[in-house]
């Protein structure tokens, strides 16, 4: 099936999906698979790192057989020359996410490149449209990774940012990892969803095989969302922001505890001593709500298509009743 919503019509593409351009796994052959696969791949660059994207852009520009795909970034953690650099790609669209995305609209738009925002707030919607966004991303706090420390669940927050944002087209984000939940927000008005941890138990995610291991035994209820990994890292992430992650040896001994764990230079360097050694994690495991419905590790090109065709089917049996 093929569906048509404003989003794939901006694009050109089959499927109403879009890869969540999550900082580090979502690389060039994730990405391109996606798009392969006939939904919108994002590669997740986070900080613009030049060697990254020197490697990367080449996988997406010979994978993707010539579909549309774009790049994205952590907006707090970027400059203008690093937009500068991913506009020389030519990429169909570049994402901004997390932090004030208006030193860089301008000269996106510029390049005729599509400019796609991610909100996590109705503040932050009301400014992606005065930015004149094209695409708005509505992201609920069942998401895995970095979202709001206050934000809204997907349900409620995806149809009053739909109608805020009028006729801007808008991309539903959290807790979308089936068929199903497509469904769901193409109900809400969304034109697609944008989705990351179904896309992380792939075969093309750039992930260690415990992560994927980990999103595939996991629940729902195994995650939550914290600031603890991100302090012990010594990423600095804005304090809006916390990161919805798995268990964690670290998060179990700090938890509530953040202030205390911020002025704490001996328990950091513990951190950092224990990745080191490998008794902890390199990474935090990112992972939405939604990792319930995660139990196998296909090719994203594939699991495209099964997303859509899953919807397809959801929306014809609620069409029955």
């Amino acid at each position: 099936m093929a569906f048509s919503t404003a989003f794939t019509k901006l694009f050109g593409v089959q499927h109403p999906i879009a890869l969540a351009p999550m900082g580090g796994s979502a690389g060039g052959a994730l990405t391109a698979a996606v798009s392969r696969g006939g939904g919108l791949g994002l590669l997740g660059s986070a900080n613009g790192d030049p060697e990254w994207l020197a490697r990367e852009v080449p996988i997406v520009a010979e994978g993707a057989a010539g579909k549309p795909w774009g790049i994205g970034f952590l907006t707090w953690q970027i400059d203008v020359g690093a937009v500068e650099r991913a506009l020389e790609y030519s990429p169909r669209a570049v994402m901004l996410s997390f932090g004030d995305p208006s030193p860089y609209t301008e000269r996106i738009h510029q390049a005729g490149t599509t400019l796609i925002i991610q909100v996590t707030d109705l503040e932050e919607a009301r400014r992606a449209v005065d930015l004149g966004a094209d695409v708005i991303v509505a992201q609920g706090v069942e998401s895995g990774g970095h979202g709001a420390r206050q934000g809204r669940s997907t349900l409620p927050f995806v149809p009053v940012v739909v109608d805020l944002a009028a006729p801007v087209p808008v991309l539903a984000a959290g807790g979308i990892a089936d068929g199903r939940g497509l469904a769901a927000v193409l109900a809400l008005g969304a034109a697609g969803a944008l989705i990351g941890t179904r896309f992380q138990a792939t075969t093309e995610a750039l992930v260690a095989p415990s992560t994927a291991k980990a999103i595939v035994e996991g629940r729902g209820e195994d995650t939550e969302r914290n600031s603890v990994l991100d302090i012990a890292r010594g990423s600095r992430w804005p304090s809006k922001y916390t990161a919805r992650t798995l268990g964690h040896p670290f998060l179990d001994q700090w938890r509530g505890r953040e202030a205390e764990l911020a002025n704490n230079v001996q328990a950091k360097q513990a951190y950092q001593d224990g990745v080191a050694r490998g008794e902890l994690p390199a990474l935090p495991m990112w992972a939405g709500e939604a990792i319930d419905l995660i139990n196998d590790l296909p090719s994203a090109a594939d699991l495209v298509g099964a997303l859509a065709a899953q919807a397809e089917d959801a929306l014809a049996r609620a069409g029955r009743h």
